[in-house]
Formats: C-alpha cells, sequence, structure tokens
C-alpha cells in the first residue's frame, strides 16, 4: 500500500492518486501521529485481507478422507465408519475432546456423500444465545423482533438438499432441544414469526465434547433428541492416544504454513520433536497447530528448535516423577500454567492451549481454578 505526501493537494489529485493505487494521502506539514495511525491502518487492513482470502479458500475446499492426516489403527477404523456412514443419510454423532477434528470429519463425509452436491453448512450451537441460534437455525420473518427488518433464512435452509453440522449440540437449551427434535421427526419448520411449514432436506451431523449420556441421566439433555442423534455414533479419539500421528501431522502443517506465511521452516530438531511428543495436548490437533505456527514465526532458520515451540518438558514433569499422575492431573498442571504465563488473559490462554474460551471455562470450573492459575475452592463465575 502507497501513501502520497503532497505540498498542493486538491480532490483532482486526490482523486488521481487513489486511482493508481494510493491507499491515502498527507498534505505537508503534517502531525506524525497522524502518519503513525494512517500506517496502523494499513498493516490491520492488509492482515484482514491476507486472513479473508484464507479463509475463502478453506470454506471453498472440500475435505475428503484422504486429506486427514493419520496412520493409527484407532483413526483409520474411524475413517472405515465414517466413510461407510458417508453412504447413508443416517444422523451421525461426532464425539471428540475440542480440537480433535470433528468438523473435519463432517466435512469428509459430506464431500464423499451422495449430497456432496449441496452445500455444507456449519453451526457453533455454543457460540450463540438461545435467541440469536434460534434465528441462525430456522431464520425469521420481517418483524419477528426487534432488529429484524428484512426476511432472513437460516441454516437449515441454506443447507437444503446437504448437509447441516451441528457443533457443539450439547449445549443447546431445552426448548432449542425441542424445537430441533420436532424438525428431526416431521421433516419441517417454521422461520420465527412465522407460520409457513417448510420443508426439510438436509443429512444432521452433529458434534460435541460433552458426555451426553450422563447429561441424559442429569436431565439436561433430552433422552429422545440423544437417540434421534446417536444413530451413528462416531469417536474421535485425543492427540495423546494416537502419537504416532504427531509426526505425520507435524510434516503436513509445517508444509501448510509456510505455504500461508511464505517462510520455509520444514526441519524439527531431535529435541524439539521429543518435546512435541511429550507434550498432553489438551487442545488436540487444533493446539499442535497453534504451537507450529507460533514455532515457524519465531524459528531463526529453516529448523525449529525447542525453545521455538514456547512449551516445557511437560505438564507431568513438575509432579512427582515416583507417582503416575491420571490424565486430569496433567491437563490441570498444564492449563494451571498456561493461565499464569497468559496474566489471566482467558482469550490469550485458549488461543495458546488451541480451544475456545467456553470450553476453557469450562475446564478452569471443572479443575476449580482461577484465572491466575491458582486454585480455587469457590465455584467460578463465568
Amino acid at each position: 500500500a502507497a501513501v502520497i505526501m503532497t505540498a498542493y493537494a486538491t480532490v483532482d489529485s486526490a482523486v488521481a492518486a487513489m486511482k493508481i493505487g494510493a491507499y491515502d494521502y498527507l498534505v505537508k506539514p503534517f502531525d506524525p501521529e497522524e502518519l503513525s495511525l494512517m500506517i496502523q491502518k494499513i498493516v490491520t487492513q492488509q492482515a484482514l485481507v491476507r486472513e479473508n482470502v484464507l479463509l475463502r479458500k478453506v470454506l471453498k475446499r472440500d475435505y475428503h478422507f484422504r486429506d486427514l492426516i493419520s496412520k493409527s489403527p484407532a483413526m483409520q477404523a474411524v475413517f472405515d465408519l465414517a466413510r461407510t456412514a458417508a453412504r447413508s443419510n443416517s444422523t451421525i454423532l461426532v464425539l471428540g475432546e475440542s480440537g480433535t477434528g470433528k468438523e473435519l470429519l463432517a466435512r469428509a463425509v459430506h464431500a464423499e456423500s451422495p449430497r456432496n452436491h449441496a452445500p455444507f453448512v456449519a453451526v457453533s450451537c455454543a457460540a450463540l444465545t438461545e435467541t440469536l441460534l434460534e434465528s441462525e437455525l430456522f431464520g425469521h420473518e420481517k418483524g419477528a423482533f426487534t432488529g429484524a427488518a428484512v426476511r432472513r433464512k437460516g441454516k437449515f435452509e441454506m443447507a437444503q438438499g446437504g448437509t447441516l453440522f451441528l457443533d457443539e449440540i450439547g449445549d443447546i437449551s431445552s426448548k432449542l432441544q425441542l424445537d430441533l427434535l420436532r424438525v428431526l421427526e416431521d421433516r419441517h419448520f417454521s422461520r420465527v414469526g412465522g407460520n409457513e411449514s417448510i420443508p426439510v432436506d438436509v443429512r444432521i451431523i452433529a458434534a460435541t465434547n460433552r458426555d451426553l449420556p450422563k447429561a441424559v441421566a442429569d436431565g439436561s439433555f433430552r433422552e429422545d433428541l440423544y437417540y434421534r442423534l446417536n444413530v451413528i455414533p462416531v469417536h474421535l479419539p485425543p492427540l495423546r492416544e494416537r502419537l504416532e500421528d504427531l509426526p505425520l501431522l507435524v510434516e503436513h502443517f509445517l508444509e501448510q504454513l509456510g505455504a500461508e506465511m511464505n517462510r520455509r521452516v520444514d526441519e524439527v530438531s531431535t529435541e524439539a520433536m521429543a518435546l512435541l511428543m511429550s507434550h498432553t495436548w489438551p487442545g488436540n490437533v487444533r493446539e499442535l497447530r497453534n504451537v507450529l505456527e507460533r514455532a515457524v514465526v519465531v524459528a531463526s532458520g529453516q529448523v525449529i528448535e525447542a525453545a521455538d515451540l514456547g512449551l516445557r518438558r511437560s505438564a507431568g514433569d513438575a509432579l512427582d516423577p515416583g507417582a503416575t499422575a491420571s490424565l486430569d492431573d496433567v491437563e490441570k498442571h498444564h492449563i494451571a500454567r498456561v493461565l499464569q504465563d497468559s496474566g489471566g488473559n482467558i482469550s490469550l490462554a485458549a488461543r495458546t492451549l488451541g480451544i475456545d474460551r467456553a470450553t476453557l471455562y469450562n475446564k478452569m470450573r471443572k479443575y476449580q481454578l482461577r484465572k491466575d492459575g491458582e486454585h480455587e475452592q469457590e465455584e467460578l463465575t463465568q
């Protein structure tokens, strides 16, 4: 981006400068602070443009099972089941921790299904309030609520003929559980504020990191909806249970990041790989990619060293070496350390762990951790 500096500013000269590609222009004499702010805006705008281009590429790409990186027997069994399920119209429930690749698996199922000519539409059920999620799923009529200035189609209509991926399905409210159950049973729905019965032809793939049978038992999730969703359950193992895949994933992500960042860093030192293999990966594959992205940025050469990863030896190393730590103990210690290193910044800690804020808050409640990583006896409030 170019900024033109001139002592003779006119409307015509400004327009001419813009036409040949200038971002803006400054009239001399100018305030250095004005130039600094303009440069900041340019940097921000260019970063957003690059991010938008990458996101568009991701959204347009079809993910097939051949694109999913794994050689572990557990994951191969998952792929075999999902590939078989793709040929049907049955509802699939993908179960697994945050960051295990539930949406990628859903996209692969769609790409190899008879519905691959139609849209794949994803909705994060945990990211929206009940009212917003209802409108997001079913759409709304003009005037249905304050701010509804026009009729809007929902995700069910957008996915017509294709696949609707409902991520974090275990977090939806009781009302929306009932609404979704009715759609699955009747194959019709109405927009918010409307009476028209709209037919539905979508394949549902739902996903969650919650223990849904436990949620059914405690009454927080409808049993009838659970059975409607759990026609073909697919369990994705966490990264710590398939560490034989880690070197393959590292190679894949370094190639991907190198292309995205136009920087060649394609080797990992023996010490760095040992550190990656010893890490417990509570954020799973998403956390691994974030760690490698950081390493590519800070590496001084083409080889990633252990110091570039931003990881300590292992969360378990600080525990008694003579004791066998449970996975919960290891995860708790790791999250506490990341919270401490992040200075209580929840967004930063969540990004470092490769999980979203809601998941981090849930884990903080589970382990009774404060924002500073210290143990808290009292219940956390978000």
